[in-house]
């Protein structure tokens, strides 16, 4: 059987690593334009795929507590993927 919570606590420490390196990327005034459209791209990516294993998760019966996580993870990429649309947007104009 699949540890899901085991699985989502290692995707959270990344989520977290992530959340402090965005932030300082992003605020680099070298970073070019195309560099955070990018890294946009990416988190999008990450931010769709815990949306989707959310949901798998909440169509497979898993509890709240499992469910709660992948729903806090896509969350933390959808933030960090707004933050780079905004410094995309900054940068564009």
């Amino acid at each position: 059987m699949t540890d899901w919570l085991k699985i989502l606590d290692e995707q959270e420490r990344l989520g977290l690593d992530l959340a402090r390196q965005v932030p300082a990327t992003l605020a680099n005034p070298d970073i070019e334009a195309a560099q955070v459209k990018v890294l946009f791209q990416e988190l999008e990516k990450q931010a769709d795929f815990a949306d989707k294993l959310r949901q798998a998760l909440e169509a497979m019966g898993h509890d709240f507590t499992v469910v709660d996580k992948a729903a806090a993870l896509e969350d933390r990429y959808a933030d960090l993927a707004a933050a780079a649309a905004e410094r995309l947007k900054a940068l564009l104009k």
